[in-house]
């Protein structure tokens, strides 16, 4: 996991609006499963070429704003399995992340 890296995001009020909505359309389309485990995220997603490359999207987006989070995407047989961590002072924006793709559901 990042350290040492600033506990905050570099997007603005809309831009933030729109990557959230982003996150959730993705959801929305093929998550699966989502389990919390000591702070750290797992959610698991259908797996296809559309999936995939709406993911490693957003996981590229992300490193860039939050540079703090720990994203992790996975191949799990037919599940993308995306992992999200944060250290403890970013463990709010690591959870309001990780929950955002449930929020159509």
């Amino acid at each position: 996991m990042p350290k040492d890296l600033p506990i905050a995001c570099s997007l603005d009020a809309a831009a933030l609006e729109q990557r959230l909505a982003a996150i959730a359309e993705v959801g929305a389309a093929s998550l699966v499963e989502h389990n919390e485990d000591g702070g750290r995220h797992v959610l698991r997603f259908r797996r296809d070429p559309r999936s995939r490359k709406r993911l490693e999207g957003i996981v590229a987006a992300e490193a860039a704003c939050c540079a703090f989070l720990d994203l992790r995407l996975d191949d799990d047989g037919d599940h993308l399995i995306l992992s999200v961590a944060a250290p403890q002072a970013g463990q709010p924006t690591a959870d309001g992340f990780a929950r955002a793709f449930a929020a159509r559901r």
